[in-house]
């Protein structure tokens, strides 16, 4: 049942999409916060969806320890799901991109003009000057600069891979780091058109706090979102298991032991 469930909600969501990116054509002439109000728009209809059609509902912890000002956001990234659900939580967030995405026609326009900072892959180290720039700009206005420091999506339970672009940004920028762990990969599974019933939980984590050397920064960054998306991770799959899902229809998990936190 939950598939036949997944193909209506898959077609609802990119109708939905259609819409907002037709409707939404004149914020091109207004202020940049016309965009992220439909944004957050976007990101309220595809929740009732997903509860109303799915049988997927979310719980976010730790929003408490939020703080104000300009902020970098290391979120883990297992689904398309958190690309629209971080943004109501946030008083202003800006996402580190693919430029090929501000390629896109309507989409693109309004990720530009948003204020989304745009990464050209391409280029490796030598793309670092210019993400530089784009987010020392977005945080001089204040804004929640909000990065996926594995770079892309993995499956849940996959092997970890981070890359050093979170932790050459928190050393030059000099503003704490805000973790934040997820297992929206059990319920919304990547290169999939499966939505699975169950809660999708997410947690925000303590902040880090700007000065440390990078090597421990990036050690603790880890450690934190790691260990909190393993817990969340056997939260769901207790989810999984109360629907009647079978392991082979969630696909392997692995669980890694505990990492080292400083």
């Amino acid at each position: 049942m939950f598939i036949l469930r997944s193909v209506i909600f898959n077609l609802l969501f990119y109708l939905n999409l259609l819409v907002l990116l037709v409707a939404a054509l004149p914020t091109l002439l207004m202020p940049r916060t016309a965009i992220l109000s439909v944004a957050r728009l976007w990101a309220r209809i595809n929740s009732l969806l997903l509860r109303a059609i799915c049988g997927i509902t979310a719980e976010f912890r730790g929003l408490e320890k939020i703080p104000p000002g300009p902020l970098i956001v290391a979120c883990k990234h297992q689904s398309l799901w958190e690309t629209f659900a971080l943004v109501p939580l946030f008083a202003d967030p800006a996402y580190i991109m693919k430029r090929e995405l501000m390629w896109i026609p309507f989409f693109g326009w309004y990720t530009w003009k948003a204020g989304m900072i745009a990464v050209d892959r391409g280029r490796g180290s030598q793309a670092l000057p210019e993400m530089n720039a784009g987010v020392r700009r977005e945080l001089a206005r204040n804004r929640q600069v909000i990065i996926f420091p594995e770079g892309t999506r993995r499956a849940a339970g996959a092997q970890p891979r981070y890359k050093q672009g979170v932790a050459h940004l928190y050393l030059e920028t000099g503003v704490a780091c805000l973790p934040i762990a997820l297992n929206s990969g059990l319920f919304w599974p990547r290169r999939s058109m499966r939505r699975r019933p169950g809660t999708i939980r997410i947690e925000v984590l303590d902040p880090i706090p700007a000065g440390l050397d990078k090597t421990v920064f990036f050690e603790r960054l880890q450690a934190a979102i790691e260990n909190a998306t393993a817990r969340l991770l056997k939260e769901g799959e207790q989810d999984l298991a109360a629907a009647g899902i079978s392991p082979g229809q969630r696909g392997t998990i692995i669980h890694h032991p505990p990492a080292p936190s400083r």
